[in-house]
């Protein structure tokens, strides 16, 4: 279970970067994503790493 819980928490990390970097234009990949430099995605990929750093946490904790 421990492994599982920090094998999603870095896949949502990998997954909340992207969207970060794609909401504020850093990343234009690909190309006929609808987040490109749309900012709500920004925040909401922000708050999908803070979430997946806690799940990483909490399985370390267990």
């Amino acid at each position: 279970m421990k492994r599982a819980l920090a094998i999603l928490g870095v896949l949502m990390i990998a997954m909340g970067s992207l969207w970060v970097c794609q909401g504020l234009g850093w990343v234009h990949w690909p190309p006929e994503s609808f987040m490109l430099d749309q900012r709500p995605w920004a925040w909401r990929g922000g708050v999908v790493v803070v979430v997946g750093v806690g799940l990483i946490l909490w399985a370390r904790r267990r």
